[in-house]
């Protein structure tokens, strides 16, 4: 029966032609599939990092803030050497770390050789 081989041949050819569609969707699906935990965000760092290079030399302010305090300019013009200045934070308490003037983080005083130095204690992170 020649009708019947051609048709067995047909339905081989559909069968190999079907498990070949299902072979590229299961490689989409795993090209598609999610990326295993931490490579994703690792990727995202890399790419950050990449797109900050550009800006890695522009110069910024960072002030380290360790109290503020009111006067009247009659009092400021009374100062002189040796004069107090009470400021509005306690002995111990976090100082306040500005970049551009804006609040990044919080710190402790801390003395490096003869200067002063900050040790970053809290990050400040504002949802822009």
């Amino acid at each position: 029966m020649p009708g019947s081989w051609k048709m067995s041949d047909r339905t081989m050819e559909t069968e190999q032609q079907e498990a070949s569609t299902d072979l590229e969707l299961s490689e989409h699906e795993m090209a598609a599939a999610p990326p295993e935990d931490g490579e994703e965000e690792e990727a995202a760092n890399v790419q950050n990092a990449a797109d900050l290079e550009a800006v890695f030399d522009v110069p910024v302010r960072v002030s380290a803030i360790l109290g503020r305090s009111k006067m009247q300019v009659a009092d400021l013009l009374k100062m002189s050497t040796g004069t107090v200045v009470e400021l509005d934070r306690k002995v111990g308490e976090a100082i306040d770390i500005y970049v551009n003037n804006r609040l990044v983080a919080r710190g402790e005083v801390v003395l490096v050789e003869d200067k002063l130095g900050v040790t970053m204690t809290e990050i400040i992170k504002n949802d822009r």
